[in-house]
């Protein structure tokens, strides 16, 4: 009976000891796995003195961060010197949609050339869509704008002087990139912009054209003073104006359209006079046919006067033979005056 007991007993412990054997088994063969994961990184940061610890790559690989980005970010800016952004701080910008790498170089290229950029403000340039790393390399390199942009379809910027002649520019502005406005400032496009506006004002306040070919360093010193770059993500730095055409007379031509406008114009009026005397004269002649009508109407009343003249007895035979007599004297005297003008005419 001691010795079942014994067995029983001996069983037992042989069980325990497989199980405790089978678990150390298994977290000797999870470490084996995580070590395996991370064999590269894990001692690549160790060496580097990145201080990414293996609880740190596992925390990554659990909330399913790129564990190598992180690390290689992080060991770049140890080596250029910066000791301040944690890997937490690496993490939480990837985890935001980030792009870690692009800020850890935009932070290591600032850092070198004594540009300030703390790691929040590069985040947020990196989150707002901006090219971290270009604007940190504009602002130590800085760049040549072409005005106005071929791309946008255009060639020169057209202005018009006070003579009315026409001049084409075109300028190279040198801008370099104002980390501080980076962030809500003016675009590019908005450089090109207001640079434009400004070559159009100081063309259109030059009494000739020929005084901005003379001096065409005029039109940038009036572009430079307006302060263009205000509120914008770009210091300009200068504005040289590459070249200068003149093109068409514009006041001329405006001259020749209004001129070609007043001629209507004072043919439409004319036009108009001449309807209004054209209805005029059609008007005088109805009134004079009018008038005809009413004398012959009149005429005819006269054979019915003289008939009731003779019935009332107050004009007599006599009276109307001399009545005659004058009527005929007056016919022959308007003949003969009519005859005389026709013979001085012919004369």
């Amino acid at each position: 009976m001691d010795s079942s007991a014994l067995v029983i007993a001996a069983m037992e412990d042989m069980g325990w000891g497989v199980i405790v054997a089978g678990v150390v088994l298994l977290v000797l063969i999870v470490v084996l796995i995580v070590i395996a994961a991370f064999f590269r990184l894990w001692p690549q940061a160790y060496m580097s003195k990145a201080d990414v610890s293996m609880a740190d790559l596992i925390g990554m690989k659990l909330r399913k961060v790129d564990a190598s980005t992180v690390v290689l970010a992080k060991i770049q800016l140890v080596k250029a010197g910066i000791h301040e952004i944690t890997t937490n701080d690496l993490e939480s910008h990837y985890l935001a949609g980030g792009r870690v790498y692009n800020v850890a170089r935009a932070m290591i290229a600032s850092n070198r050339a004594a540009i300030e950029l703390d790691w929040k403000k590069g985040c947020a340039i990196d989150l707002a869509g901006r090219d971290i790393v270009d604007a940190v390399n504009t602002s130590v390199n800085p760049k040549v704008i072409d005005v106005p942009n071929a791309d946008l379809g255009k060639s020169t910027i057209d202005a018009v002087a006070i003579d009315g002649i026409q001049l084409r520019a075109k300028a190279r502005v040198t801008v370099r990139t104002n980390i501080r406005q980076l962030i809500g400032g003016a675009t590019e496009e908005t450089v090109i912009a207001r640079v434009g506006q400004g070559i159009v004002s100081a063309i259109g306040s030059a009494d000739t054209h020929k005084a901005v070919l003379e001096n065409p360093d005029r039109i940038s010193r009036a572009v430079l003073a307006g302060g263009l770059d205000s509120g914008t993500a770009f210091e300009i730095l200068s504005i040289d104006i590459a070249d200068v055409d003149v093109g068409e007379n514009i006041g001329a031509k405006l001259q020749a359209d209004q001129a070609e406008a007043d001629k209507r114009r004072f043919q439409a009026e004319a036009e108009k006079r001449r309807a209004m005397a054209i209805a005029l004269a059609a008007e005088n002649r109805a009134t004079v046919e009018e008038n005809r009508a009413k004398v012959v109407l009149a005429e005819a009343e006269v054979p019915k006067a003289m008939a009731e003249a003779f019935r009332s007895g107050n004009l007599g035979i006599m009276d109307y033979y001399r009545m005659k007599n004058i009527q005929a004297d007056t016919g022959m005297r308007d003949s003969i005056g009519k005859g005389d003008g026709a013979g001085d005419t012919k004369g």
